[in-house]
């Protein structure tokens, strides 16, 4: 199928109009609107008025820095993380403590927490019928604890450590002492879970306490019985005796080694000085020698004296030789004791050297103890750190059962929360809010009926106009004779039929009216027409939505598209005819010749779809008439008629559009998507050769030509088939 077609592309929403239906409509609008607030304004003046109060506790530690014991990291305080508060407030909504409040207050007693109390008569039937559970089947406690959590909310505030206690009730007085009752049992069950804690833990450290004080006394006692045994005597830096001795003896043998070291080189210094005759006055050893030193001196006397004589006596004068032997005697005496000296250093060395033996005994003996003591050391230390281990435990567990004995004994154990805002008696009930709720109920119907407003005219199509850019072709204007209503006869009415897929409305039933008769006779020659069953057959399996009938021989060829439409139908397709013909020869067979509304009252916006789609009488088709209203105002809005039959399209499986004699370019503006073009034919003569030409020429290949020989309509209505 080739040529142009139009689309609902083409058309675009007049928001002029659409909302000019809001200001058409607005005494029903207003009127619902009204009415609901009505009912919402006596809803809230009957409803029972409900208070709401609630208590907020601080999760914080309550520990003086006087009291507090002595930290021990994060894990002493998990209550204040996020985590914890979390399951304080599961704690607070527990059940245990739920039961605690409801038996103080006497809960239990008041209809309000029990539905089984004042059950009203539908409920008592509801629950005799087995449509509802019987309350009284369930535990009194149960029934309590159930409608007192529908009451009761609890909460934490976001980013703080604030729990919120929300309670709701009739009465203003119990809406306020329910959340206060709660908070107060809360800090009492965290105060008794200390309590019950701390005694837990005094009654179990003091036995493991005089445990452990046993077993830290027969520790220190091996370790006393070791070292006495082993003869580990403790010397100076906490260091065993053989140990300390054999440091000191080590540092002693270095020094005699350095000793004998040094007289060594001394005397080996003093013997080549005296074998080479070399001067002693050199050497530190033989000027430390005071006999040496007083020779030295009794030399400088002489030389001395001899110079002072030299001045005035001969060198042979017997006074200056006696002086020069007595020079030469002092020379040999110091010789002579520096003989002597050496004799010294030497037994200095040998002395050194055994001392130094006598101190390597005595260390290769220490060595031998220090090895012993050493393995016996690592033996006593293991028994020290031992003993030293349970001492400490044992002081640590002695400072707990202080701490937590002082606790029980003066019974403070402050609960890790605090009220800061107790609940007080509400004066104003948080429901019924008359006014908020009348209004939003006023606010809720006005914009619903506007909405709903809206749709119908947007549904309707009178809120339609041409997109801006959209070119339809020129309308053909066809003169539209008025229409004579023949006479008819009564027909019997009869029930009405199941709910088409448009809204039905009743229509009372129409004298039957003269139908069109069809000419059977065989055509004269054939031009590849088909029959009624074949071109139903023929729309069903290609999908078409829409087919177009052209009937160029007049109003009597417009029964071939009643024919197919009726066939379709009897298929269990879902089938509307549109009746576009100037006389309406397509819809008076199907509606007994009666007048309704129709096309042209639904272009000229005076009626809506509910309002012209009609039942055909002789079979499950329904039917669009060419209406009532004024044809040439009608056709002053033909731009409309893409969006209706795009409307259509969507509410049934086949739309059949009757054209009556109308050329190519007549039929531009109907031709859509998955759209068949069929040609009536009653005698193919030239009128419909050039009817097929013309089509071909307009862009229309693969025209179906039908002919409704061998076929009549059906004489007797349908029963009940009077509204669609």
């Amino acid at each position: 199928m080739s040529g142009d077609q139009s689309t609902a592309s083409d058309i675009d929403v007049d928001l002029r109009k659409l909302f000019a239906s809001l200001a058409r409509n607005w005494l029903r609008n207003l009127i619902v609107a009204l009415a609901v607030t009505g009912l919402a304004f006596v809803f809230t003046s009957l409803a029972t008025p409900h208070y709401r109060a609630e208590t907020r506790l601080l999760i914080e530690t309550r520990e003086s820095v006087f009291t507090r014991p002595a930290p021990n990291g994060e894990a002493d305080r998990p209550i204040l993380d996020e985590e914890g508060v979390a399951s304080q407030v599961e704690v607070i909504s527990s059940t245990d403590i739920l039961k605690q409040v409801s038996q103080k207050l006497g809960l239990s007693k008041l209809p309000e927490f029990d539905p089984s109390a004042n059950m009203s008569m539908l409920a008592r039937v509801l629950v005799l019928a087995g449509l509802k559970s019987d309350p009284q089947e369930i535990p009194a406690d149960e029934r309590v604890l159930k409608a007192f959590r529908e009451k009761l909310n609890v909460y934490r505030v976001e980013k703080s450590r604030v729990i919120v206690i929300e309670f709701s009730s009739k009465d203003p007085k119990l809406a306020a002492e329910v959340p206060n009752a709660l908070a107060d049992a809360y800090l009492a069950v965290s105060r008794d879970a200390k309590l019950a804690s701390n005694s837990d833990a005094t009654d179990w450290l003091a036995p493991e306490i005089a445990d452990l004080d046993k077993r830290v006394k027969d520790a220190e006692a091996r370790v006393a019985d070791f070292r006495a045994k082993s003869d580990l005597l403790i010397g100076q830096n906490n260091s065993v005796l053989a140990t300390q001795q054999l440091a000191e003896l080590s540092s002693e043998l270095s020094r005699v080694r350095a000793n004998r070291a040094a007289s060594e080189a001394a005397a080996e210094s003093v013997r080549k000085a005296l074998e080479k005759g070399g001067s002693l006055d050199a050497l530190p050893q033989v000027l430390s020698s005071s006999l040496i030193q007083r020779l030295r001196e009794r030399q400088v006397q002489l030389k001395a004296d001899i110079a002072d004589l030299s001045t005035t006596l001969l060198e042979n004068h017997p006074r200056i030789r006696a002086l020069r032997s007595q020079l030469s005697d002092l020379d040999i005496q110091i010789r002579g004791e520096a003989q002597n000296v050496l004799k010294s250093i030497a037994t200095e060395v040998q002395t050194a050297q055994l001392r130094e033996e006598q101190i390597t005994a005595d260390l290769n003996r220490l060595k031998a103890e220090s090895a012993r003591a050493g393995e016996q050391e690592v033996e006593l230390r293991a028994l020290e750190r031992e003993a030293a281990a349970q001492r400490q435990l044992l002081e640590s567990y002695l400072t707990r059962y202080r701490e937590a004995a002082s606790r029980k004994d003066r019974n403070y154990l402050p609960a890790d929360a605090r009220v800061f805002s107790r609940a007080v008696v509400p004066s104003e009930p948080y429901f019924p809010k008359v006014v908020p709720i009348v209004g939003a109920a006023f606010v809720a119907s006005a914009l619903l009926m506007s909405v709903v407003t809206l749709l119908q005219e947007l549904f309707s199509g009178r809120a339609m106009r041409p997109a801006p850019g959209a070119r339809f072709e020129p309308v053909e204007q066809v003169a539209m004779p008025p229409f004579h209503e023949p006479e008819r006869e009564p027909i019997a009415a009869s029930a009405p039929e199941p709910a088409a897929p448009a809204v039905p409305e009743p229509v009372a039933p129409e004298p039957e009216a003269p139908r069109v008769a069809v000419r059977t006779a065989l055509p004269v020659r054939k031009l590849g027409e088909i029959g009624i069953e074949r071109a139903a057959e023929k729309l069903i399996s290609s999908g078409a939505t829409r087919a177009i009938f052209v009937s160029p021989e007049g109003d009597e060829a417009a029964a071939t598209a009643v024919l197919v439409a009726r066939e379709i139908s009897d298929a269990g397709l879902r089938v509307l005819l549109l009746d576009l013909t100037a006389s309406g020869a397509a819809s008076r067979p199907m509606l007994d010749g009666a007048r309704r509304p129709g096309i042209t009252n639904l272009l000229t916006a005076q009626a809506q779809f509910t309002d012209v789609i009609h039942a055909d009488h002789y079979s499950d088709c329904h039917v669009m008439p060419v209406g009532t209203a004024d044809p040439v105002r009608a056709m002053r809005a033909a731009d409309r008629l893409p969006i209706i039959l795009e409307s259509l399209t969507t509410a049934y499986d086949v739309v059949v559009v009757e054209c009556g004699p109308i050329g190519a370019d007549g039929i531009r503006r109907l031709v859509g998507e998955s759209t068949e073009i069929l040609l009536s034919v009653i005698e193919p003569e030239d009128e419909v050769v050039a009817a097929a030409e013309n089509l071909k020429a307009g862009g229309y290949h693969g025209v179906i030509l039908v002919t409704p020989a061998g076929s009549e309509l059906p004489t007797t209505p349908v029963p009940g088939r009077s509204a669609a």
